[in-house]
């Protein structure tokens, strides 16, 4: 597997190998001895979730103020997604910036997060399954979100898919508001 660091501090695409014939594939998926020897991060998960959207579906900007923060590793079982990961450390050079990478379930592509990070995506067909495996548990009480359509993060979502957004993410602060009150992850 090749493991390639994105245009953001603290994430990497990873893309598997797959060893195809006639009765499919296989490939490796995540393998924590390429993985930390690739990036210097021991991603250990604790917790594996799972979602399914409809196309045009944005989901985040989430992340999370505990300690330990929660990394993610991004897999697409059904579908495609365009999936964003998000400076939000004010003393890194590229806080603010975003990358966006496309994972689809044919592909096989990986996103790995570090655990301090902003993390969002927009479904780009209908009945997309995303599986992530997290390295902390869901905690309601440090689980923070910015307005994907944040205009000091300018993510650039698809134009030709409806915008389908929870009202919590829609109605979530700015990356500037969020900053200013604190709230932002501990690094």
């Amino acid at each position: 597997m090749s493991v390639t660091p994105l245009a953001v501090n603290g994430a990497w695409l990873v893309e598997p190998r797959r060893h195809a014939d006639d009765r499919g594939w296989f490939q490796e998926w995540f393998k924590q001895s390429a993985v930390r020897e690739a990036t210097g991060y021991l991603f250990e998960p604790v917790q594996t979730n799972i979602s399914k959207s409809a196309a045009g579906v944005i989901r985040g900007i989430h992340y999370s103020t505990a300690a330990r923060g929660q990394g993610k590793l991004v897999t697409v079982m059904v579908g495609a997604i365009d999936d964003y990961v998000v400076d939000i450390d004010p003393s890194s050079s590229t806080f603010g910036s975003w990358a966006r990478e496309r994972l689809t379930a044919d592909n096989g592509r990986v996103m790995l997060i570090g655990p301090h990070m902003g993390h969002a995506f927009q479904a780009l067909t209908d009945d997309t399954i995303v599986s992530y495996l997290v390295t902390a548990e869901f905690d309601p009480e440090s689980e923070r979100g910015i307005s994907p359509f944040c205009p000091e993060v300018g993510i650039k979502w698809d134009e030709a898919l409806p915008r389908l957004v929870s009202d919590k993410d829609a109605s979530a602060p700015t990356l500037g508001q969020q900053a200013a009150a604190g709230q932002l992850p501990p690094h």
